[in-house]
């Protein structure tokens, strides 16, 4: 009998437990081509010691097979997952990883810098809490950095950290750091973000990555690690008001009718007030369904099936709301849009408007506009064309239920569809909801 395996059972729960009550930080990594990102990463994920034996094993062999950096590991290469990016040494698809740190969790994205996908940067920063920005020292902010930081804007990523890299280039200067620190956050000023700060790395050797570098002793602030354990981004989905917009309409049986759904913001509990939208109809919460039974109360997060109190026609698409604050119900809004495709927007063009659940025809009116990086201001245009951020106004061909993103984002953000390909050709925000029309 081995009188040491007994405690193991108890030991593994009390690590458990305490994974669990670590807070979680959902990053992206961006910037452009070349400036250090996946190797930031793979530095990070290396020092903090969340590469397995195994994984260290393939990067040395992938590193003295593609020689980007000599004897050196390339650390790069624990991200850049698919073949292609190896051999170009690009990242072209979004990475996720998870690690951990005995502060934290982390759940990092890895987004392409090239201009040519930045629609899959654009779509991992759509689940960001914060932004890691990488610029390398000797070539500063770049076009891409500044589309990269209006198309964080426009998706609500309110905190953002940027780390200029590669300071081992200029001699750990505190001068190249402190031109690029200003000028970030004089192009930052208008952008909407609540919290900016500025780190100076050198991924390759790891400095200031993990822990506090010799080579700086100028800079007084954390390192990267430390920010990313420490920052507190702000979480409201329990707070907001209830949003659950229906999946689905089960019923088994004759007897039953329930209403599934993913909860996108607030709370649901038995007895509570509701509104279906967008018909309007008031009725109260029957019961709370799950797989593992009846809950008194659910949260913001967590699929159920609703029944409600009295008999409603309502279907897939239509939004169950706390009756005292639902989202409006509207044919036309005012969009801001990441277009995606090289057929621009034009119009007078038609698309399908995806919204949660809820799917609707949307006809592009006039007045487009396209925001200028460098000025951060909407310009008057004809269209909006591939990776451009603008503006549009959209009218339906039905009345849907929706709100404005900067109040609650699963119920103000949208896709737009080609019709005829069913190829997403853009993401949007609803910045304004036109009521005139009801």
């Amino acid at each position: 009998m081995n009188v040491h395996a007994q405690p193991a059972e108890p030991a593994f729960a009390a690590l458990s437990h305490g994974q669990e009550r670590k807070s979680l930080l959902r990053f992206i990594a961006c910037g452009s081509v070349d400036h250090g990102k996946s190797t930031l990463i793979g530095r990070l994920l290396y020092d903090s010691k969340q590469v397995f034996d195994d994984q260290l094993d393939a990067l040395v062999a992938d590193s003295r097979k593609f020689g980007t950096q000599g004897s050196d590991l390339d650390f790069s290469l624990l991200l850049d997952g698919l073949a292609a990016e190896r051999e170009q040494n690009i990242t072209i698809d979004v990475a996720y990883r998870f690690f951990s740190t005995a502060r934290r969790k982390f759940i990092v994205i890895d987004a392409p810098g090239h201009e040519e996908y930045t629609a899959n940067m654009a779509t991992g920063a759509s689940v960001a809490d914060l932004a890691l920005v990488l610029v390398a020292v000797e070539e500063g902010l770049t076009r891409q950095t500044k589309r990269h930081l209006v198309i964080l804007s426009m998706l609500g990523v309110q905190h953002v950290v940027l780390a200029v890299n590669k300071m081992d280039r200029v001699g750990w200067s505190r001068d190249a750091f402190g031109t690029i620190e200003t000028a970030f956050r004089e192009l930052v000023t208008d952008l909407g973000f609540v919290d900016v700060a500025c780190i100076p790395v050198a991924a390759k050797n790891g400095d200031n990555v993990t822990s506090r570098s010799e080579h700086l002793p100028w800079y007084r602030g954390p390192s990267l690690l430390d920010y990313l354990e420490t920052v507190e981004p702000a979480r409201t989905a329990n707070l907001d008001p209830f949003r659950m917009p229906i999946q689905w309409v089960n019923r088994p049986d004759p007897d039953f009718r329930g209403y599934i759904g993913l909860i996108t913001s607030g709370e649901v509990r038995v007895g509570m007030p509701v509104k279906v939208l967008p018909a309007g109809r008031v009725t109260r919460i029957a019961r709370i369904v799950t797989f593992d039974g009846d809950l008194s109360h659910a949260t913001a997060g967590r699929s159920v099936t609703l029944t409600f109190t009295d008999p409603l026609d309502a279907s897939r698409g239509d939004i169950v709301a706390a009756a005292e604050r639902t989202p409006a119900v509207a044919e036309r809004v005012h969009a801001r849009i990441f277009w995606m495709k090289d057929r621009p927007l034009e119009r007078d063009q038609t698309y399908l408007f995806k919204l949660a659940t809820s799917t609707a025809t949307a006809r592009v009116e006039a007045g487009l506009s396209i925001i200028d990086l460098d000025t951060r201001r909407a310009v008057a245009a004809d269209s909006i064309g591939p990776n451009e951020v603008g503006h549009c106004t959209l009218t339906f061909d039905r009345a849907i239920a929706l709100d404005r993103y900067e109040d609650r984002k699963d119920t103000g953000s949208f896709i737009l569809i080609d019709p005829e390909t069913y190829d997403t050709v853009a993401m949007g925000c609803v910045e304004e909801i036109d009521l005139s029309q009801r």
